[in-house]
């Protein structure tokens, strides 16, 4: 054999080792992604009654620096958009929010978060966008029955402020004074208060439609803050430890508002339940 034949099969040899190397390296940059995607979740967070997206920043900020996608509505009237406020709103409007947001941003095999008011809000959306949504979290969140109003559930103390709100013709009310320890930590009180801003009044006064599908999605997760007392949610968190689809927590040191008080807590619930 020459000099040269020798030094051609070197070359060969070398060329078809460099492209086995070269294709070990792409289907490493291919499978990768795939693998990251497999852990990767699409998170929905809706807020309460008086509030707006500020209040998931915390949870937020951890879930994304997890890796995962979040998307956090503020509702129509509410926090940063609370100059859209006006007498037309109501739960519809808020129900849509949550849904054009999933529809719009084309997501799917979202899990879907909500807090106390926002429970009324997430079982209207379901019943558009549930077919989307893989697994919901009720964080200290009103469950409503087909035909309730969240005026159904709240305390004499906000329904004595709405009705003083409509008689004077207003179109939101409530969102004043200092926060009670049962709904946020004493360090976080001054925070909050300054974030309220009033509630729509017309959410408070539309009942809402269910059909069912709600019940429909595959992972259920309910979170219980007992420090905050309130009939409706203790009688949610007992009916959801009976039925064997929901998976139930109780937060027993945290204040209404979880997602301040503990948000590496809430996270690592929202990772665990998505």
């Amino acid at each position: 054999m020459t000099k040269s034949e020798l030094t051609r099969r070197r070359l060969l040899r070398g060329a078809a080792a460099a492209g086995g190397l070269a294709s070990i390296a792409a289907s490493a940059r291919i499978l990768s992604p795939a693998r990251a995607q497999s852990t990767r979740k699409t998170f929905v967070l809706v807020h309460g009654a008086f509030c707006g997206s500020w209040t998931w920043r915390r949870v937020a900020d951890q879930l994304e620096g997890k890796g995962h996608k979040v998307f956090v509505p503020t509702l129509t009237g509410l926090g940063e958009r609370s100059h859209l406020l006006r007498k037309d709103i109501d739960l519809d409007t808020h129900i849509a929010d949550v849904v054009n947001l999933i529809k719009w941003e084309s997501l799917n095999d979202v899990c879907l978060v909500l807090h106390s008011y926002g429970g009324f809000v997430g079982s209207g959306a379901l019943e558009a966008i549930g077919n989307l949504v893989s697994s919901t979290v009720w964080l200290d969140t009103f469950i409503p029955m087909d035909g309730q109003m969240t005026l159904d559930v709240t305390n004499e103390g906000f329904r004595k402020m709405l009705q003083a709100a409509q008689e004077k013709g207003e179109p939101g009310f409530g969102a004043s004074g200092k926060v009670p320890a049962i709904f946020v930590a004493e360090p976080d009180e001054p925070f909050v208060r300054s974030k309220l801003t009033p509630q729509p009044i017309g959410t408070y006064l539309q009942a809402i439609k269910l059909s069912g599908a709600r019940e429909k999605v595959a992972k259920k997760t309910f979170i219980r803050t007992p420090r905050f007392p309130h009939p409706a949610l203790d009688k949610a968190l007992a009916e959801c430890k009976a039925d064997k689809s929901w998976a139930t927590f109780e937060f027993a040191d945290t204040g209404h508002m979880a997602m301040l008080d503990a948000p590496e807590r809430v996270t690592d619930v929202l990772v665990q339940a998505a």
